[in-house]
């Protein structure tokens, strides 16, 4: 998939668009500033704005009848530092003796604070009295960690990048004054970077022993004398990338003059990546492999399957009178489709990663209150519990270190013009302290510590009807 598309797409547009984990997995719910100052309560009914276009495509028909266009910009700014409490090595590595193993691996603790822009863009335009279209582009998921090459967990993970652009197309139909319907299909790009350490001593221990040969062993204890030592490691990098198709849908109903109420659901995607496993191996090493006739450290075409979840909400918005709103929201997303994180040679089929992610359905409850002060001027806030689809310590990574979080919001919007309006929003993210107790399936080596986190996230959105 290297042609110019690509590159504009992935690159130019959401250069900036992968998350340190602002959301619950990997899912980027900042997709407006109007919401993020309600903690996106009421998402899918209050259709403010032609963000409604992603939470919502049915709510294109409360805007007025002109067109509509809505940008907006998100700076992100996480903290997560992890304490080490008692990784190791394979015990086998040091004679089954479990305080050995913790003692020879070398490392420092690590963070992962790197700041990060998300931004969004949306119009609608009315194509006659009953029926609207409109266009959204966002990034719905994405995911950046990015650890000292000396740390605790390098054999786990070193980089972990993925950008998605998601371009969604969608209709309204208002059915009468009460019911109003819409849908929309995306085409959903994801690009994706993984890299860990590579422990070379073991690595070379290990073909050794396959060999049977103590004349290797012996080259290897002269040459990598040391398992667990960041100096001498190798290094895997695993790129790839794929375009693929979903669809969303929508109602909005309106029981009172005072009262809309909003269902929406964006299907599954699956992803099938191709791409590249690239070996950095060390100098020391690579002549036990080149004996040995070993290639799975080789370069090699790279194929993954990623299956992103459903997303169901259910949103309520009312007015207790003209200047006070209450808003609410539950919504559902399905990440029991991230059963696994596993990389095969695309060519040979065989498997070059495979970590057991057993994630579970997770719920995102939301409460919101919009205060309109005068004309001009309306005042936000809300609050949201944000629930962790990973099932306990010993299935999270350090890839996806997630954990339960809190919101605290709160935002404004300010008219500047009759047909022309700015959104602020912000958003603290309490994340509950993060306990790990990883082992990697394929080396037996363990991570174990805790990560201390937190998020702040600040919006900002122009809204223009002409």
């Amino acid at each position: 998939m290297k042609t110019s598309c690509r590159i504009w797409v992935g690159s130019a547009f959401f250069c900036c668009a992968s998350s340190p984990l602002y959301a619950a997995g990997f899912g980027l719910v900042e997709s407006s500033a109007s919401g993020m100052g309600n903690a996106f309560a009421g998402a899918a009914a209050s259709a403010e704005d032609a963000s409604t276009i992603w939470f919502n495509p049915a709510g294109m028909s409360e805007l007025k009848d002109t067109k509509q266009v809505s940008a907006a910009v998100h700076f992100i700014m996480p903290q997560a530092n992890f304490t080490n409490v008692a990784s190791r090595v394979n015990p086998a590595l040091t004679g089954g003796n479990v305080a050995a193993a913790e003692t020879a691996l070398g490392g420092v603790n690590g963070s992962t604070d790197k700041s990060a822009v998300v931004p969004n863009f949306y119009a609608v335009y009315p194509i006659n009295e009953r029926t609207k279209a409109g266009l959204g582009i966002n990034a719905p998921f994405g995911l950046e960690t990015n650890y000292d090459d000396g740390w605790y967990g390098r054999y786990h993970a070193l980089k972990s990048d993925m950008k998605t652009v998601n371009i969604n197309p969608a209709v309204s139909y208002e059915v009468n004054d009460k019911l109003s319907v819409g849908g929309g299909v995306s085409a959903q790009y994801i690009d994706v970077t993984l890299s860990s350490a590579i422990d070379s001593a073991a690595t070379c221990r290990s073909i050794a022993s396959a060999a049977n040969s103590g004349a290797l062993l012996t080259q290897c204890l002269t040459a990598l004398p040391k398992v667990g030592n960041a100096a001498t490691d190798s290094k895997a990098t695993i790129k790839g990338d794929d375009w693929s198709f979903n669809y969303n849908a929508g109602v909005l109903y309106k029981p009172t003059d005072k009262t809309k109420l909003g269902l929406s659901y964006r299907s599954k995607i699956k992803h099938n990546l191709e791409g590249t496993a690239d070996y950095t191996v060390n100098p020391a090493l690579q002549p036990i492999l080149t004996a040995t006739g070993v290639t799975r450290f080789n370069d090699a075409p790279a194929a993954a399957e990623a299956d992103l979840p459903a997303i169901v909400s259910l949103s309520v918005a009312h007015k207790l009178n003209d200047k006070v709103e209450v808003l609410g929201d539950v919504t559902r997303t399905q990440w029991s489709s991230f059963k696994r994180l596993r990389v095969t040679n695309a060519d040979t089929g065989a498997v070059i990663s495979d970590v057991d992610e057993s994630w579970k359905d997770a719920n995102r409850y939301s409460l919101g209150l919009n205060y309109q002060r005068n004309e001009r001027l309306k005042l936000r806030t809300g609050v949201a519990l944000d629930e962790s689809p990973v099932p306990d310590a010993l299935h999270r990574t350090a890839r996806i270190p997630d954990s339960d979080r809190t919101w605290v919001s709160a935002g404004a919007n300010y008219k500047l013009k009759k047909n022309l309006s700015v959104d602020v929003g912000y958003s603290h993210l309490f994340v509950d302290d993060t306990p790990i107790d990883n082992i990697d399936s394929a080396t037996g080596y363990a991570l174990r510590g805790l990560y201390d986190s937190d998020v702040d996230v600040v919006s900002a959105q122009l809204n223009w009807s002409f």
